[in-house]
C-alpha cells in the first residue's frame, strides 16, 4: 500500500525533516503505535521494518517507548502459566 500526506514546506523545515527521511520516519511511527495499541506483533514490526533481527525490533520499540500494556489480570495469567508448567517437572 502505497500513503501520501502533504506537509507544507516550511513546517517540514522548522522541523527538520529531510524528504528522504520523513517517510521512514512516518512507518516508525506508524509501527510503533499500532504496536502499542496491541494491533500487531512485534514480527509485523519487524517485517514493516525490515529490521534484521527480533532484538533490533525490542531496540527499536525501547527506544520508541512502545511497551505492550500488561494488566493485573494479563499477570495473574502469566504466574499461573508458570505454575502450571513447574507443577508438571
Amino acid at each position: 500500500m502505497q500513503i501520501s500526506i502533504e506537509l507544507p514546506d516550511d513546517i517540514s523545515h522548522q522541523m527538520q525533516l529531510q524528504s528522504t527521511n520523513i517517510s521512514r520516519r512516518i512507518l516508525e511511527l506508524i509501527a510503533a503505535d499500532s504496536y502499542r495499541q496491541g494491533r500487531i506483533g512485534a514480527a509485523e514490526v519487524r517485517r514493516m521494518l525490515d529490521f534484521a533481527s527480533r532484538w533490533e525490533t525490542y531496540e527499536f520499540l525501547k527506544r520508541e517507548k512502545a511497551y505492550l500494556v500488561h494488566t493485573e489480570d494479563d499477570l495473574e495469567q502469566d504466574v499461573q502459566a508458570i505454575r502450571n508448567v513447574l507443577a508438571q517437572k
